[in-house]
């Protein structure tokens, strides 16, 4: 289960609802002081939220890129259907990204004009370069980000949906046996457990790491994620297919970023993933599966490092 350090945005992290086509989703937002580069938009991960990249939206902020973190459908502050899975599955998942996108898209293409369009004008169309945001995923939000990146490549839009993509410990199928039984032992808890109990019991099994987070803080967000949204996420993390043939075949520049220790999806296949993907590859030091809130100002670094990268060869 991730940690972030706190739930409470630091100055220049604003909460906000982002409103798009399939709905409001909970977001943390951090804005540069200028014109910004570009969007950076975020997806957390199993029992995650939003607030796990907290420590990096002001770093990527201050580097001139306006960073969005979101809770998906069904995660903490985003309400999502509570006994039905259908709504999770991930081509659901994916749309949700895609609509998020888009609403940053816009949002974006206002901001680079002095103009509000009146009710019967057109929007401004967003320049292909500038506006379409920077996909990150961590872990099985790595998944989601990747089933977005392919769906969106079946749509034939004029302007492409997202400026890269990058995978934070997130590999190329289903995770690692021993996660699979874990991920199972939580999903089949879950489907005769209140989240109370499924919380008092994940305590028995996995005791409190040493940190400055109030665990109170960890357990209010577990109790407000969706039983059915965990349900259908932790099987697909089981069952995922490999489509890394598929995503490379897409001309966008891609990233794999992990800590040095891995025990979700090993090391040497997210480097194995890396290659067929012709990716740019980040390892951070003294990092594991979380390399968001384990070092959070090395990976916020790389990651700035690489959307510059691609900007300077456009």
């Amino acid at each position: 289960m991730s940690r972030p350090p706190t739930f409470t945005p630091p100055p220049g992290v604003d909460a906000r609802r982002l409103q798009t086509a399939r709905g409001d989703f909970a977001t943390l937002d951090a804005r540069p002081a200028g014109k910004a580069k570009g969007t950076v938009l975020l997806l957390p991960g199993f029992t995650g939220s939003k607030e796990d990249f907290i420590t990096l939206l002001k770093p990527i902020a201050d580097a001139g890129y306006r960073a969005v973190s979101v809770d998906g459908r069904g995660q903490y502050e985003t309400p999502g259907p509570t006994h039905d899975e259908l709504p999770y599955g991930q081509d659901e998942l994916a749309q949700d990204v895609l609509a998020q996108a888009d609403a940053l898209t816009q949002a974006h293409a206002l901001t680079q004009t002095d103009v509000l369009p009146q009710p019967d004008v057109a929007l401004p169309q967003p320049d292909a370069v500038s506006s379409a945001p920077h996909l990150l995923g961590h872990s099985l939000g790595g998944l989601i980000a990747r089933a977005a990146v392919l769906r969106a490549a079946t749509l034939h839009t004029p302007a492409p949906t997202f400026a890269s993509l990058t995978l934070m410990a997130s590999g190329p199928a289903q995770i690692a046996p021993s996660q699979q039984a874990r991920a199972k032992m939580l999903t089949d808890a879950l489907g005769v457990l209140s989240m109370d109990e499924a919380w008092a019991a994940i305590q028995t099994m996995e005791p409190p790491e040493e940190t400055d987070l109030d665990g109170y803080a960890l357990r209010a967000r577990w109790l407000r994620h969706s039983p059915a949204q965990l349900i259908a996420t932790g099987k697909q993390l089981c069952v995922e297919p490999d489509r890394v043939a598929e995503l490379a075949a897409l001309p966008l520049p891609k990233h794999v970023i992990s800590g040095e220790r891995d025990d979700t999806w090993p090391i040497p296949w997210l480097d194995e993933m890396a290659e067929r993907l012709r990716a740019h590859r980040t390892v951070i030091a003294g990092a594991e599966h979380s390399p968001n809130t384990d070092r959070p100002t090395e990976t916020a670094a790389a990651l700035i490092a690489f959307w510059d990268r691609i900007a300077t060869h456009q």
